[in-house]
């Protein structure tokens, strides 16, 4: 029987190379192990490890994984926190949000999970943002500009990335936004105890201070001004709306029911401050991180002693608190979220689920509504459910399963959203979202795109994945260049060849015909090129077989302090939940990272080498990715060294004939 993840934690086991009953067979003559001489030879190839290939935004975290924890030196003058900056930037411009909401499907795909527990990928990347912020980094603005400008509708993460990506290529913009403030769900949509305003305030400020980036808020395109206006004035309109409305709960009498709201309102009108406190009796339909968000607010808020009002007026923003003394709340009776899938199962992040467990939220798992309960005036006093299971992806009642009733003053859904498309009905699929085609050209609209939620409602990082990719498709638009392929967003990889420029071991320009009457096809001898390195990461991702898991022992998670209050503690609690890493900390996580796929110094192929074959490149002459070569007139082809290479960046491949 295979050891527990529990057992392996409690007793701190490390990696095992089987599982009881496994075996595997190795075929050495695979590897061309012969005698004494061999045609295959060690090769260093550089492959996508599978955080990165996990991030919907594609940024390279085994890099500044491996600068804070020291294995990539940053250039003369610049610090390690800076260095690390620029480097996970380069994707994705909010490393302080994204570093704590984030649902982090990287930390699923990291190959730690084969060891013991994920790299705590989110903490330290939270670690950079927040330095950044208290450092004053800036962006670099130095791209010469084109002449070209870009009306962007819509100031949230996909809005506000395509600003950034087409800033460093030289393409100016404006960005609309009916609000009176940028950051779109990260300021709305996201409660500030989970996106503190001062850091989003900083993000934000720091995009539009790379110049060239203008902005229009409270206007709405469609409305305060026209799409023809828009035509006119830019060479490109970008749509980058997000979604503003909820998907209905479907159950007769919903969408006449007043007190039945949508998640996205309701949040909306409390981070505005419109709302300060909100009905004795909350039921949140959901399961994903947005009706968490909802019933721990609601926890939060709490509502009045004599609570008489109709709760969906201020969310509707009919009526406003703003001039409430909340210090006069009382906690709400009751706050439930109710789920169609097992607490463990439910798309929320789990710390997320855990943490609003602790702050007294009632949480009804594997459920579904059958009925909504409404009195004499059609108001809504309760819902109905009954036990459920998920089959043919939807759920379906249990056969003799139980009945539940739970009483309500407001029902909130969670289940779903859609962009809010008044005024920009020609833009309308049918479905309140825009079509896009696979570069996120808007069919039928010339010098139209379209990107983030509006395309498909998923997570910000996806949203700031596709403001890159958008970005390179307007450029080449711009350009007049075909486009055939769609940008990729998998493309922020290390790269060798520039790095051996930034560290002044730049390889010697090639000519050819310097080279035709060279004796040999080797180049182990040669300046003009880097020798036996294969760079693979835009095809190959390293999966956890690929690398030797026993070079790893057992090493805890560095886990950050969070502030979560216990559910008598939780009214009026706004302070952060995630405390930000210190530089110890954050080095210590960084250094768990097992750098798939790229070299991160270890020597165990040297030290294992029978023959001295393989050698540590000369300290003026290494830097990150060549810090090992081979003399191919002592190696045999033995594979020792890959085989004990932790990071699986070790192949056995023809060497010099």
């Amino acid at each position: 029987m295979a050891t527990s993840k529990q057992d392996m934690q409690d007793n701190k086991l490390t990696f095992r190379m089987f599982e009881d009953g496994d075996f595997v067979d190795k075929n050495f003559s695979q590897q061309i192990f012969k005698e004494d001489t061999s045609h295959k030879c060690p090769t260093y190839v550089h492959r996508t490890p599978p955080c990165q290939g996990s991030c919907p935004s594609g940024e390279d975290i085994r890099g500044w994984l491996d600068i804070v924890r020291g294995i990539e030196l940053p250039p003369e003058g610049v610090s390690m926190q800076e260095y690390a900056f620029r480097r996970s930037t380069d994707a994705n411009p909010f490393p302080s949000m994204m570093g704590r909401v984030c649902p982090a499907p990287c930390e699923t795909g990291c190959n730690r999970n084969s060891v013991e527990e994920f790299v705590g990928i989110n903490s330290v990347e939270q670690y950079i943002g927040d330095t950044a912020f208290k450092e004053g980094f800036k962006f670099d603005n130095s791209a010469e500009m084109t002449g070209k400008k870009v009306a962007i509708i819509g100031g949230g993460p996909a809005g506000m990335a395509a600003a950034y990506q087409l800033r460093r290529k030289g393409i100016a913009s404006t960005i609309f936004d009916d609000h009176a403030e940028l950051g779109g769900m990260m300021r709305y949509g996201i409660p500030g105890y989970r996106t503190p305003r001062d850091y989003l305030n900083n993000e934000c400020q720091r995009i539009l201070d790379m110049g060239n980036i203008d902005t229009r808020l409270n206007t709405r395109v469609g409305r305060d001004v026209s799409v023809e206006e828009i035509e006119n004035e830019y060479d490109a309109v970008l749509w980058a709306l997000g979604c503003w409305t909820g998907r209905s709960v479907p159950l007769e009498g919903w969408d006449e029911t007043p007190n039945c709201v949508s998640a996205v309102k309701f949040l909306e009108q409390f981070n505005k401050g419109e709302m300060k406190y909100t009905s004795k009796k909350v039921l949140c339909i959901g399961g994903g991180d947005t009706s968490i968000d909802v019933v721990s607010v609601s926890r939060r808020i709490g509502t009045l002693a004599d609570y008489n009002e109709m709760p969906e007026t201020v969310v509707n923003g009919d009526t406003s608190h703003a001039d409430h003394d909340a210090s006069t709340n009382v906690p709400c009776e009751q706050v439930t979220l109710t789920a169609l899938f097992k607490k463990e199962a439910m798309t929320a992040a789990e710390h997320e689920v855990d943490d609003a467990t602790i702050e007294g939220v009632t949480f009804m798992n594997e459920v579904m509504p059958i009925e909504l309960i409404r009195d004499a005036d059609g108001r809504a006093t309760g819902m109905k459910f009954v036990d459920s299971t998920w089959e043919n992806n939807a759920p379906v009642a249990v056969e003799g399963g139980k009945e539940y009733l739970v009483e309500a003053d407001i029902i909130v859904a969670a289940i779903g959203q859609g962009g809010n498309l008044e005024g920009l009905e020609d833009f309308n699929n049918g479905r309140n979202l825009m079509d896009a085609d696979n570069m996120f050209r808007v069919p039928g609209k010339e010098n139209h795109f379209a990107c983030g939620d509006i395309v498909r409602p998923h997570l910000l990082t996806t949203a700031i994945g596709q403001a890159y990719i958008v970005s390179a498709t307007i450029e080449n638009h711009f350009n007049n260049i075909e486009l055939k392929k769609r940008p990729k967003v998998d493309v922020h990889h290390f790269n060798l060849a520039d790095k051996l420029i930034e560290s002044g071991l730049a390889v010697d320009a090639y000519d050819a015909n310097e080279h035709l009457d060279d004796a040999s096809r080797g180049t182990e001898t040669s300046s003009y090129a880097i020798h036996n390195f294969e760079d693979r990461s835009q095809q190959e991702i390293i999966s956890a077989d690929n690398l030797f898991l026993g070079h790893f022992g057992y090493e805890a998670r560095n886990i950050r302090d969070t502030d979560i209050p216990s559910s008598d503690e939780v009214l009026g609690h706004f302070t952060e939940r995630q405390i930000s890493f210190e530089e110890e900390k954050a080095v210590a996580e960084a250094g768990r990272c097992m750098s798939c796929g790229m070299c991160f110094e270890c020597d165990n192929c040297v030290i294992y080498c029978p023959q001295d074959a393989v050698f540590r490149v000369k300290k003026d002459s290494k830097t990150t990715g060549r810090y090992v070569d081979t003399d191919y007139n002592k190696c045999i082809g033995c594979h020792i060294c890959s085989d004990v290479c932790p990071t699986g960046y070790i192949d056995m491949a023809l060497g010099q004939g």
